[in-house]
């Protein structure tokens, strides 16, 4: 396994550009140290250099993990049974990019994943020099610092000291989540895959919490508020995505004024600030994420809230070129034919070969 996925790593390299190769080459050295420092959490968990709380976050984690297994059908890996503690606040730093006067990514093109609206630095100071050099080609920029990442199953991903800045119930949304990508990744579909995941992590985490701590545990609470926002603000910001992609489209290139612009987000983060945000149960909404989860709401409880269902009908989506076109037809098929129970249960993957 280890020489095949070298065999594709460098195949993809040949038709790459200097540039790319650069940051490639950077981007693994990344991953390699962070792969050599990989410690079975069992031994960690005897580390005295880790708090108490550190420690009882780990465990949870590998319990989260096992649940994603056995109660939600995910797939069976080795990731997050091992951790690794690292000598920066992130384990990498995320830039994204969009044109200042229309409303879309900026995508950068990868060997074997295909086009992300990211690019990933293991240095904050090289992800500040592109940055740099994007907004002199007039691109609106976004750099932050990232806890977390899935290889995809391409490696077995550790439970990073990053991640234990986390509150616990966060820790375990984010393995599931992560779980998630490595289950189903439609390439060249990164916000739909995004969606999924939330939508998975924050459905998976309640259901975690429910079943260890009973309904009336108060982390059920705090978990069953912040997926509420989440619903909220995506009610709120989906509808007003579409209409500021309108005003981009109709607005002259002679009314092109960065005044005009800030006034038109001004009017939006009005709105939310008088409307929304008073109806919210945490303060977790102080920035506008695109969090589109309805769709995924629609498909889990059309299955019975089945996970197996969940995922299979998930799968079928997984060679569509535009598949959150396709979940939306299939969920109007769904509610035409008022039937529940559409996908065939999706079988248990293998595990693969461990790393």
């Amino acid at each position: 396994m280890d020489l095949l996925k070298r065999f594709l790593f460098l195949s993809g390299l040949l038709c790459l550009t200097g540039c790319q190769i650069g940051y490639l080459l950077k981007s693994a050295r990344s991953q390699f140290s962070i792969i050599t420092h990989r410690v079975p959490i069992e031994e960690a968990l005897r580390d005295p250099s880790l708090s108490p709380t550190e420690k009882s976050k780990l465990s949870r984690a590998l319990e989260a993990h096992a649940f994603a297994l056995a109660k939600m059908n995910l797939k069976e890996t080795a990731n997050y049974t091992t951790f690794v503690k690292l000598d920066r606040p992130y384990v990498t730093y995320a830039l994204s990019a969009a044109p200042r006067w229309k409303l879309e990514h900026y995508e950068w093109s990868y060997p074997i994943v295909g086009k992300m609206p990211y690019r990933g630095y293991a240095a904050e100071e090289d992800g500040k020099a592109e940055q740099a050099l994007m907004e002199k080609e007039d691109f609106d920029t976004y750099l932050r610092g990232v806890s977390a990442y899935s290889t995809l199953g391409w490696f077995k991903d550790p439970v990073l000291s990053s991640m234990l800045r986390m509150s616990e119930h966060d820790l375990v949304n984010t393995v599931i989540h992560e779980t998630t990508h490595t289950t189903l990744y439609i390439h060249g579909s990164a916000d739909f895959n995004e969606r999924l995941a939330v939508f998975t992590g924050n459905e998976g985490t309640e259901e975690f919490y429910r079943a260890k701590e009973g309904e009336k545990s108060a982390t059920l609470k705090e978990i069953r508020d912040d997926n509420y926002d989440d619903t909220l603000f995506s009610s709120f910001i989906g509808p007003e995505i579409a209409e500021l992609k309108k005003w981009y489209e109709a607005l002259p290139e002679k009314e092109h004024r960065e005044e005009l612009r800030q006034e038109r987000f001004s009017q939006i983060q009005a709105k939310f600030k008088s409307q929304i945000y008073p109806k919210m149960k945490t303060t977790s909404y102080k920035g506008f994420p695109d969090l589109k989860l309805s769709d995924f709401r629609f498909l889990f409880d059309h299955v019975g809230k089945s996970w197996p269902q969940f995922l299979a009908c998930a799968k079928t989506l997984e060679k569509s070129e535009k598949p959150e076109d396709d979940l939306k037809k299939l969920n109007a098929r769904l509610e035409k034919e008022n039937v529940q129970l559409v996908c065939a249960p999706a079988e248990r993957p293998t595990k693969p070969d461990p790393q």
